[in-house]
């Protein structure tokens, strides 16, 4: 898979956590995604209590499905992810997680620089406080100050960041709101990544909609594997 080509418009990522993935959860979990055909899998989480190396080397046995690391901290680094969201938490002040973790990771990455996605993850405040804003320290933009998730898309890519992410956590109480999503499409020309939250087709429906790129589930899939399925046929219905 090449950088260029990620996102794909209107693409479907399911994310799986390691420390959450547990017996023969993914074999499972796997199964349904090579019969419903996500774009790619995300592998990646807030804590480390497993192996992120591991767990990508199962699913790739598992399926075909290009393979994303979406690294919730340094112990999370892996080369054997078709692509890397080299992320950068630019909606809070922690100065690590803007630049000081990504000087640590450089010389780890160089040699994959290929397969390196620079990527704005902004964290909208969706309902309550999600273990990121935890590990991050840092906190939630308000899904009402608009101008300032807009402001903060808008200097992610003047930056060079080659794709922006609005992101509710793991386990938000909601989803990010359409009229947001909407409004930070019209202000930026890079791909619109949305996650968190979402917990049924219409909530897929609406982020498509409002103009997500790509489209990224988790929780709802380790507690209903069947929501797999239907956020596939949603985005196949809208493409």
């Amino acid at each position: 898979m090449k950088r260029s080509d990620f996102p794909a418009r209107r693409s479907l990522g399911l994310l799986i956590d390691p420390d959450r993935i547990t017996g023969n959860d993914l074999p499972v979990l796997m199964k349904i995604a090579s019969e419903a055909r996500p774009d790619y899998i995300l592998a990646g989480g807030s804590l480390t209590f497993n192996d992120t190396n591991l767990l990508i080397g199962e699913i790739k046995k598992l399926s075909s499905i290009p393979v994303v690391l979406f690294p919730g901290n340094l112990l999370q680094m892996s080369k054997k992810a078709d692509l890397i969201l080299l992320l950068s938490l630019i909606s809070g002040r922690n100065p690590e997680l803007l630049i000081g973790n990504h000087v640590i990771a450089a010389p780890y990455l160089a040699e994959v620089r290929e397969k390196l996605v620079p990527t704005g993850y902004i964290l909208v405040g969706c309902g309550s406080r999600t273990s990121v804003e935890y590990m991050s320290q840092t906190v939630a933009i308000p899904p009402d100050k608009e101008e300032l998730v807009i402001a903060t898309a808008l200097a992610g890519e003047m930056l060079g960041l080659g794709m922006i992410y609005l992101e509710g956590g793991s386990g938000a109480k909601s989803c990010i709101p359409p009229a947001l999503i909407s409004s930070v499409r019209r202000n930026i020309s890079v791909p619109l990544a949305v996650g968190g939250g979402l917990r049924n087709g219409k909530d897929i429906e609406n982020a498509y909609s409002a103009g997500a790129d790509l489209v990224i589930i988790g929780n709802g899939c380790e507690e209903d594997p069947d929501f797999l399925r239907e956020a596939c046929r949603v985005r196949d219905r809208l493409s």
